[in-house]
């Protein structure tokens, strides 16, 4: 039965298709021809072969027309019954499109990588060679620009990554997979954040939630737009009043507003409770609950600790 991880990987792949010809050509120094378009193609290959085959997935590049097929497997574990299929799998798409194409596997560990890279004999001295994408081989997305124009990919890192030897490093790869999230729909951006978080190791999860906001421009980004446009909207409303009270207070419900945007948009809808948290909290406890937001897994991780009325 496929694991979670094992779908994970596959959903990304899914929901970017360009995805694997860009690790093909940035990690593998793989030779392309040109194309305009990759899609989601079939993954059933019983149509030419008397057998079942049913490959993870199928990627087919077109420029204008079809030019290139892509077989995607993610592989957890060595299985010797892959060393039959995966030749049987290329042939049967290279068959059915009648164009030239290439298996691609992505390995979950570097042992893994190792068994699958393994030169397949075909008899008659023929041999098929996949190719073969371990976690080392995986780029380190660090910057939040290329994250963004990259989100899936900037997952995939972060999942590759998560639980390197360098947490720190690690922490650098998550923090800028999850300042993509929040570009993305909700639903997209809650399940991407899942899966960064849950990739890393608690050394790395560690080094994420002590960043010092100073020293990152995610972090100091976020700082930005969450302390900026609440302080934009607290001053427009507190000029309204036309008092320094007024803005004072404006500034508060600006800030409580725009983090409960902030909070639905990672997190999900919020209980009404949560909603009356922020209403009546200051912005001393808003910008803390601003701050724990970045690496928080849960509302309740980022909500903290309900303060203490006098």
């Amino acid at each position: 039965m496929p694991s979670q991880l094992h779908e994970a990987i596959l959903l990304l792949f899914r929901n970017r298709p360009t995805l694997a010809p860009e690790l093909m050509r940035e990690a593998l120094h793989c030779e392309l021809p040109a194309y305009t378009e990759a899609r989601i193609d079939s993954a059933d290959l019983t149509e030419v072969v008397p057998a079942e085959y049913h490959a993870d997935l199928v990627v087919l590049l077109l420029d204008g027309v079809p030019v290139y097929g892509i077989v995607v497997e993610a592989q957890r574990s060595p299985d010797r019954r892959k060393k039959f299929v995966w030749p049987v799998y290329a042939t049967s798409l290279r068959a059915r499109l009648e164009l030239p194409v290439s298996l691609l596997v992505i390995a979950s560990d570097e042992s893994v990588a190792r068994w699958a890279a393994k030169p397949i004999e075909l008899g008659d001295g023929s041999v098929f060679r996949p190719l073969v994408l371990g976690p080392s081989g995986v780029p380190a997305i660090v910057d939040d620009e290329q994250a963004r124009a990259y989100p899936e990919l900037a997952v995939f890192s972060a999942i590759a990554h998560g639980r390197d030897d360098d947490p720190s490093l690690a922490a650098q790869i998550a923090r800028a997979a999850l300042s993509a999230t929040l570009i993305l729909d909700a639903e997209r951006g809650r399940m991407y954040f899942d899966l960064v978080f849950t990739s890393l190791s608690d050394a790395a999860q560690r080094e994420l939630r002590a960043m010092d906001p100073a020293k990152y421009e995610y972090q100091s980004d976020f700082a930005k737009r969450y302390i900026g446009l609440g302080r934009a909207e607290g001053q427009a409303e507190g000029r309204a009043e036309g008092q320094a009270e007024g803005r004072a207070e404006g500034q508060v419900e600006g800030r409580a507003a725009l983090l409960q945007r902030l909070l639905t948009r990672r997190l999900g809808p919020l209980p009404s409770e949560t909603i009356e948290r922020l209403s009546a909290a200051t912005i001393e406890e808003l910008d803390a609950i601003g701050e724990r937001l970045l690496s928080a897994a849960t509302l309740e991780e980022a909500l903290g600790s309900p303060p203490s009325r006098p």
